[in-house]
């Protein structure tokens, strides 16, 4: 259907080029728009009315906003939310890097090969995704029972040593923040060992070939190799693990009682259940901002010229 007389004009190629590509992106960018971007501009628009759950929705402007400003209760879940976000992605970073390169290559020298990883890194790589594959509801049961003060393993194995065992749930903010960061590092530490042994993988082995040549260790050849080498695949996961620390919600619902600690997440979802629609999304609005600005904090700061191999 291309007239003849533009057919081959090097103008008229770039255009249906483009064409081509708007049309096979037109219906899922529909389906992305619609079940998307479409909640989130309802959610930002109910949170500046009363809504609770009705047909109506009043305008009360930035009341849900002020009101949210003056609680105290907002406030100390935020703190927590804040926290698990500084330090979750640090701890399930650093263990998921340094598993992942004893994997990939933490082991001893084979014949004929320059790395390899630990024995039987094939096995350990199932063992640590094991977690990714459990219900996290069933995650937060098992381990509320493992940090359970009378007839949990952690305290049953302190009672037989002599040891009186702390209330790890029971009341002590410290303690249950300390429990909750436990449990989500080691629900998500195999997903990053997968992802980084993967980007180590890629890694050519001429590169550690010279590294053994110029008599680099194991941390030197990691933190001056290896680590660059992976930087745009930790910044990503910095990124994931950081909204994923920042959502955690079924694990503290779960596991932590109500009267130690709360994030965010549980308290949005105890607006709800109150009926205060409003309220509640205008609790998310802010954990998405949230999540946005760390985003780009992250994208930021970890940027660095890409080095190419």
């Amino acid at each position: 259907m291309t007239p003849r007389r533009v057919r081959y004009d090097r103008r008229y190629r770039t255009l249906d080029k483009y064409r081509f590509i708007v049309g096979f992106l037109a219906l899922p960018l529909a389906f992305y728009v619609l079940f998307v971007i479409s909640p989130f501009l309802q959610a930002i628009y109910y949170s500046f009315t009363d809504w609770s759950g009705g047909p109506v929705a009043n305008f009360v402007g930035f009341d849900n906003y002020r009101k949210m400003w003056n609680d105290e209760r907002f406030w100390d879940s935020l703190e927590v939310s804040v926290l698990l976000l500084v330090v979750a992605p640090l701890l399930t970073l650093v263990l998921g890097m340094f598993f992942a390169y004893m994997i990939t290559a933490g082991g001893r020298h084979r014949r004929g090969q320059a790395i390899a990883g630990v024995v039987g890194s094939s096995f350990y790589k199932v063992v640590y995704f094991f977690p990714q594959v459990l219900s996290v509801a069933i995650i937060a049961v098992v381990w509320g029972r493992v940090f359970n003060t009378n007839s949990g393993l952690i305290n049953g194995g302190l009672d037989k040593a002599g040891v009186d065992g702390p209330a790890w749930l029971g009341g002590d903010q410290t303690l249950g923040l300390l429990s909750l960061l436990i449990v989500i590092s080691w629900s998500f530490i195999g997903f990053y060992v997968v992802l980084f042994s993967a980007a180590m993988g890629a890694i050519p082995k001429d590169i550690y070939e010279a590294a053994l040549l110029d008599g680099a260790g194991r941390a030197r050849t990691f933190f001056s190799v290896t680590l660059p080498l992976i930087w745009d695949t930790v910044r990503t996961g910095w990124i994931y693990m950081g909204i994923q620390a920042l959502d955690t919600f079924a694990i503290c619902l779960v596991m932590v009682p109500s009267h130690v600690l709360k994030v965010t997440p549980v308290f949005l979802y105890e607006r709800f259940r109150d009926g205060q629609y409003g309220y509640a999304t205008s609790i998310g609005v802010v954990l998405l901002v949230l999540s946005m600005a760390f985003s780009v904090i992250v994208m930021r700061t970890g940027n660095r010229d890409r080095i190419e191999y």
